[in-house]
């Protein structure tokens, strides 16, 4: 099995034309991709796949959630915590942002809530959703 860091996914998904050599690492993370082997994405990478997407490339979150839903399409990619990621694109869709949405996944099960600062996003966002646990403002 072969571990796929941010980058290799960075240039399958995102077309770089002004560089040569990421025109060369697109071609060669398309093979890999593409290729049937057993590959392994960890949560961290999708995580940080998200945040240049959009941070840094400016990607609209309906083109990120297609690209994670075509990462949890993958036969051969196993992906770290499948259940809290499949679960994250869920939430996201219904509004979440990735990360947080991806954080609540991953407390879902073992947290009776989750604390966050982020009273008007997050918080919020999971009250009007009606998600477990609860996101709670630490006193």
């Amino acid at each position: 099995m072969i571990g796929l860091d941010t980058n290799v996914l960075a240039r399958y998904y995102i077309e770089d034309e002004t560089d040569t050599e990421a025109a060369r690492q697109r071609l060669a993370a398309k093979r890999l991709v593409e290729s049937g082997r057993p590959l392994m994405m960890c949560k961290t990478a999708l995580l940080e796949l998200e945040w240049v997407m959009r941070g840094y490339y400016a990607f609209e979150p309906a083109q990120v959630l297609s690209v994670m839903r075509h990462l949890l399409s993958i036969p051969h990619l196993t992906i770290e915590d499948r259940s809290a990621v499949e679960q994250a694109v869920a939430h996201c869709e219904a509004g979440l942002d990735f990360a947080d949405a991806l954080h609540y996944a991953s407390y879902r099960t073992n947290c009776a809530k989750v604390a966050s600062f982020d009273d008007r996003k997050f918080s919020g966002r999971t009250k009007k959703l009606s998600l477990s646990p609860a996101v709670i403002l630490p006193d």
